[in-house]
């Protein structure tokens, strides 16, 4: 969607649309930026980089890393704080290997086991974190454990959980060889790592600094740690020339505590609507330049339905005196900052608590703001504000307004930068620490809706793909697999279910088993068998042990899968794909046997089937990899084997044209 009002066509490579009613084309710009050109394998993998590069190891760590070596599971026991979760991360990390990839196990799915062995791909790395694990959970996993673990050595992954707390005691004695407590590294180290990772030249001064006293005597948790080193490192570059080091670590103490009261009398002391809006504007927009502070403040007392100002525009102040009144001011570049370190973050938390009243309007308003244009508004100044607003949701447990938030951003007429908002909303969502499994459990209802509207579905294909299959994968091909049953006339769900596929071996098989093993009416499931079955993905070794095709189990899906394709579909629908199963059973001499032999069983028991598929084969000859003769060659072996399986004598090798005139 354009925002101009003139539209031109050049080389047109996207979706196209030839039916009736709207169709949105969104392109993602701001959404997927930074992750173009980056699979969510390789951004888990940076994620992963990322919490190796600051880690400090606790006590316990070395012991940690042996037994994982040793035995590929470790149990990782602990105090609250302590680390556990990153210290999972960090032993998986270090034994990342070109084949197979890290993912979390989460709580099951449509019935499915936590610990289904599908979840298990060769060489994978594989997080289990039970810290808040509730004792049905804890009994279901003590239960399943033994078995998955045996499925984790016959893959040669690994394994690491995370035990819940005071539960250990229950381990048997098979399990608690595995397990390992850790204690919490000293906070100055973990303080002095992330310092040092960002970037910071003056760290070390960090230990006698009264600040960091002050806050490392109480224990803190890890996460507390990290925050107080990034408020450091955001202090030195909103610093003053003057400032100093100690400066820099005062602000980001003095950020830590709790300025409600010292916002509170602020607000109180205001004495018109407009002042307000203008506090709560620079809040939410802060860093954004002026203009858009300006006009976006207008917008705001739009949407509470504020009286207009009639004096004469001249008798109104100036913006930068009325900034100076909310405590901001405009830095070099013009943009709005307040003079205190995080004092937007207390504005924002003070209007949501004690202004309820205005959170209806302030959803409305945030999507009418992010409409502002350019230079305005900057792309990032819109992903900013979309993010601000979701936190307060998030804050205050209200995740189900958060997503109908952005559902009604979806809503038709709508705009590509409306969109994107939502799809900003549910990412914020989708990563919080404590509410993303419920936003999780909402795409997946929404996946499952056969009345979902073509921009939201455009929303969630994008968050399925960009943010959930980056840590969660097989919950992203179970909503993309939902999504793609119910599109029409497009294919987005369907391409990124793909994408996702060919990354990895796991996720194949994994596709094959839900297509085969519950088979549905849905055509879009024939369509996904016959592109999930690409024989040279299923033939690929990749630095494995054995393909795909190589394994029992996923011939006998594909053999269920092809004999539903033979039983539903008329021989258009197919043959181009039999022919692609025939060309690379003759190029590839090691699966010629086990290629064929699927397509003959899945044919089983039908003689017209039979017949079809050596019509395609003698078709498909003349283009066969290696000429002819080797195509002739293929179809005489293919015979052999429907004669077999009808129980008939095996025919005589046919001759080619040029074997018999010599």
């Amino acid at each position: 969607m354009s925002d101009s009002s003139e539209s031109r066509i050049h080389d047109p490579r996207g979706p196209v649309h030839s039916g009736l009613g709207d169709q949105i084309n969104l392109i993602f710009e701001e959404f997927t930026k930074g992750r173009q050109g980056r699979s969510p394998r390789l951004l888990a993998e940076d994620q992963l980089l990322w919490v190796w590069q600051r880690f400090v190891h606790p006590s316990g760590f070395g012991k940690a890393r042996r037994t994982l070596a040793e035995t590929s599971t470790v149990l990782l026991d602990g105090a609250p704080g302590s680390g556990r979760t990153s210290a999972a991360s960090v032993l998986l990390h270090e034994l990342r290997r070109d084949v197979g990839s890290f993912h979390e196990l989460l709580p099951d799915e449509e019935g499915e086991s936590l610990l289904d062995p599908y979840l298990v791909g060769d060489e994978d790395r594989i997080l289990l974190d039970l810290a808040s694990a509730d004792e049905p959970r804890w009994t279901e996993v003590l239960e399943e454990l033994p078995s998955f673990r045996k499925t984790v050595l016959d893959h040669r992954a690994h394994l690491v959980v995370v035990l819940p707390l005071r539960r250990t005691d229950r381990l048997p004695v098979e399990l608690d060889r595995h397990r390992v407590e850790i204690f919490r590294p000293r906070g100055m180290e973990v303080l002095l790592r992330h310092l040092r990772q960002d970037g910071l030249p003056q760290a070390d001064r960090v230990r006698s600094v009264p600040a960091v006293s002050d806050f490392l005597d109480t224990p803190r948790p890890m996460r507390e740690i990290a925050e107080f080193a990034s408020l450091i490192v955001r202090a030195q570059a909103a610093a003053r020339a003057e400032d100093s080091f100690i400066d820099w670590c005062q602000s980001a103490r003095a950020a830590m505590a709790d300025r409600g009261p010292q916002v509170a009398k602020h607000v109180a002391a205001m004495t018109g609507g407009p002042q307000r809006a203008l506090l709560l504007t620079t809040a939410m927009l802060h860093g954004a330049h002026a203009d858009a502070v300006h006009s976006a403040t207008t917008l705001l007392l739009r949407a509470v339905d504020h009286p207009k100002d009639d004096r004469p525009l001249l008798e109104h102040a100036d913006l930068a005196m009325r900034l100076e009144e909310v405590s901001a001011g405009l830095t070099q570049h013009g943009a709005v900052r307040f003079k205190e370190l995080e004092y937007d973050a207390a504005v924002r938390t003070h209007f949501w608590d004690h202004r309820p009243d205005l959170r209806e309007h302030l959803g409305t308003w945030v999507g009418r703001a992010v409409e502002l244009t350019g230079p305005v508004l900057s792309p990032d100044d819109r992903c900013h504000v979309v993010q601000r607003l979701s936190d307060q949701y998030l804050r205050t447990g209200r995740c189900e307004e958060l997503a109908s938030l952005a559902e009604q951003w979806t809503a038709v007429p709508t705009t590509a930068r409306r969109l994107r908002a939502a799809a900003q909303a549910l990412e914020r969502g989708l990563l919080d620490e404590r509410h993303g499994r419920s936003f999780r459990d909402k795409v997946y209802d929404w996946s499952r809706n056969d009345r979902l509207g073509e921009p939201l579905a455009q929303v969630l294909v994008e968050v399925c793909a960009e943010v959930i299959a980056v840590q969660h994968p097989d919950q992203a091909l179970v909503r993309l697999h939902h999504l793609t049953r119910r599109e029409r006339r497009i294919t987005r769900a369907r391409d990124a279910l793909g994408r996702l596929m060919q990354e990895d071996h796991r996720l194949r098989r994994r596709m094959l088993h839900r297509l085969v093993s519950r088979p549905t009416s849905w055509p879009a499931d024939i369509d996904l068998f016959l592109e999930t079955s690409d024989p040279a993905a299923l033939t690929d070794v990749g630095g494995r042990a054995r393909s795909l095709l190589d394994e029992t189990v996923v011939r006998d899906q594909l053999i269920a899968g092809w004999g539903m394709v033979f039983g539903r579909l008329p021989l258009s629908a197919w043959d181009k794909h039999v022919r692609n199963w025939l060309h690379t059973a003759c190029s590839d001499e090691h699966h010629t046997d086990p290629l064929l032999d699927v397509l003959v069983s899945g044919a089983a028991g039908r003689g017209e089937v039979f017949g079809a598929l050596y019509a395609t084969a003698r078709r498909a000859e003349p283009t066969a990899p290696g000429g002819r003769k080797h195509g002739s060659a293929l179809t005489d072996l293919l015979l052999r084997k429907i004669s077999t399986a009808q129980g008939i004598r095996q025919p005589p090798p046919r001759h080619t044209s040029e074997e018999t005139t010599s």
